[in-house]
This record gives structure tokens, C-alpha cells and sequence, in this order.
């Protein structure tokens, strides 16, 4: 499967930080033109580099501690996910994607009624604890401390067995040409997933990850029911957002 292969190419890379293109060939069994498409694809994501005959690791190729990343732009996370946490109707049957955004919807959403929530996410675990009126069903796999979520085969091979009414996503970067893409290729298999199992997609985004491309597409824009963010987004999203009937929720 050629999404496996990528996740194993960047693991390659990262434990070798340069590997030849002819490398690549050899450890993954796969001819050059083959190669070179996997590479194209990783380099999109800023975390490699194409040099003469190979590809190497950037600097920065880490995402910064789930800590880290929590703090930052704190307060536009907050009203975003208030926002989002309006579209939650009683009796709802929803996914909470992994991220810095989602876990903040549990403040908004605790007062409603028999809720079921489905997620990977183990701030989002946690948070639901004192909240008998939410039932929560967990994803299994292993735990990824730096995302604070449980990734791995096993984890979508169960989200694929559920019925979900609405997604609540988050994302790395939004553009029309890239779609709705992540940093980590762990999950990808579980955020496809969840957009396919559900009859309701809604991203949660700030402004600053507009007309942005990180490695790997887990779903197109014309997947999305609607996005819910800080600001207006750019000219070309808003257009392709009209054109697809995908509603616009701006946080205030």
C-alpha cells in the first residue's frame, strides 16, 4: 500500500538522515520512478530535501512537544472550538481528531446530552472523564507522546467498523491544490478514515495554516462539510468553498 510505504520511507530517512535514491530502491524493492514520486511527495511537506541523487533530513524536521504546540495561539484554538462545539447536537455519535484545537471542544460541549465520542486523541480521553453524559469509545494502537494520540493499523481498522454522524478535524495546512493535509504520516490511515465513516466533515483551522502543504493529503477540500475558523480565508479557498457548497463558520 503506498501510503505504508511512504510512512516507512520517512521512518528510513529519519534513522539514516541521507539516503541515496538507489538506497531506497534496494530497501523498499521498488524502481526509481517510484521512488522519485514517494520523494516528491515528502519533500512537499518541508520535512526533506532533494540533494544530487538522494534526499536528506531538514533541520527542523520534528513537530514541537504536544505541549508546545497547546500553548501557542491558545485563545484563537479556544473560540474556534467553541464554534465547533455549536454544531454537536444531543445524541450525537462524533470523532475528535488529534490536535491542539479539538481538545478544547470537551469545555463546550459537557451540558449536552448523550453523546458519543470517538477518538484517538488522549487529551480528549481525559477530558471526558468527569462527563457521565459522554459515552467515549477509544482507538487502540500506540501511543505517540509527541502528538498525545494513539496511532497505528489497528486504530483505523476499528474507527472503519463505526457509523459516524460528524468529524471534527484538524489539520497542518489547507490549500486548494494540497487539500487537507497532516505532519504526521502515522495518521493518515486513521483521518481518512474518519472523514470517509462520516456523513458530516467540519476543520477546525486557524488562519495561519491556510495556503499551507504538509506531507501527506488526507482528504480533499470537496470532502469537507464546512470549516471553522478565525478568519476569512484566502480568495481562492473561499471561491473553491462557494463552488462546493462547503459552509464557512468564522469564530468570533
Amino acid at each position: 500500500m503506498r501510503s505504508k510505504r511512504i510512512r516507512d520511507i520517512e521512518d528510513y530517512i529519519y534513522d539514516n538522515k541521507t539516503v541515496t535514491l538507489d538506497q531506497l530502491c534496494r530497501a523498499f524493492d521498488v524502481s526509481k520512478n517510484t521512488i522519485r514520486r514517494d520523494i516528491k511527495e515528502l519533500v512537499l511537506g518541508g520535512q526533506f530535501k532533494k540533494i544530487y541523487g538522494g534526499v536528506t533530513v531538514r533541520d527542523n524536521k520534528h513537530l514541537p512537544p504536544f505541549s508546545e504546540r497547546n500553548i501557542s495561539n491558545l485563545e484563537a484554538k479556544k473560540i474556534i472550538a467553541k464554534k465547533a462545539a455549536e454544531l454537536v447536537d444531543d445524541s450525537d455519535v462524533f470523532f475528535i481528531d488529534s490536535g491542539t484545537t479539538t481538545i478544547h471542544m470537551i469545555d463546550y460541549i459537557k451540558h449536552k446530552k448523550n453523546l458519543t465520542i470517538i477518538t484517538n486523541n488522549l487529551e480528549v480521553m481525559i477530558r471526558v472523564i468527569p462527563y457521565e453524559n459522554i459515552k467515549l469509545i477509544t482507538l487502540s494502537g500506540e501511543l505517540d507522546r509527541n502528538l498525545l494520540s494513539f496511532t497505528g493499523d489497528t486504530a483505523s481498522i476499528v474507527l472503519k467498523s463505526y457509523n459516524i454522524s460528524k468529524a471534527f478535524m484538524a489539520s497542518a495546512g489547507v490549500s486548494v491544490d494540497g487539500g487537507v493535509t497532516n505532519s504526521s504520516t502515522k495518521e493518515y490511515d486513521i483521518k481518512s478514515s474518519a472523514v470517509t465513516r462520516s456523513n458530516k466533515v467540519y476543520l477546525l483551522t486557524s488562519q495561519d495554516k491556510f495556503n499551507q502543504i504538509a506531507i501527506m493529503t488526507y482528504c480533499t477540500l470537496d470532502k469537507l462539510t464546512g470549516i471553522i475558523t478565525d478568519s476569512m480565508p484566502p480568495k481562492d479557498i473561499t471561491e473553491y468553498m462557494n463552488a462546493h457548497e462547503i459552509e464557512l463558520f468564522i469564530a468570533k
